[in-house]
């Protein structure tokens, strides 16, 4: 059987395009050859906007606790972790709320509250 170098190369093209695209949305990395930078910034904008807003549903203990506070806070704790590849939602959530407690902005850590969906 032949291998189709032309192929498994192509692959290897698409998947470090595909990495570097992933950094500059996820990882405020640079942006591609041949990516416009507004829209780029406008979809970091959006994803970050959606891991906010999955972390205040998997947080809101914390969401209340920092008030006002949360979004900048957020973005802040973002920018220093960004996501990566395998990371789980429930995780960020977790770290975000030990890094607001590292800074002092939240109080001791509590007993978590369960959502109707978790188990025990």
């Amino acid at each position: 059987m032949i291998e189709n170098n032309d192929g498994s190369a192509a692959r290897k093209r698409l998947a470090a395009q595909q990495a570097e695209l992933l950094n500059a949305l996820l990882a405020n990395g640079p942006a591609p050859a041949g990516f416009d930078e507004q829209r780029l910034d406008v979809e970091r904008r959006a994803l970050l906007s959606k891991r906010r807003g999955i972390v205040r549903m998997l947080g809101p203990g914390v969401a209340d606790e920092l008030g006002d506070r949360f979004r900048p806070l957020f973005d802040a704790y973002a920018v220093e972790h960004p996501r990566r590849a395998g990371s789980r939602a429930r995780e960020d959530a977790a770290s975000f709320a030990e890094w607001c407690r590292a800074a002092g902005e939240l109080s001791v850590k509590r007993k978590a509250r369960w959502k109707f969906w978790q188990s025990n």
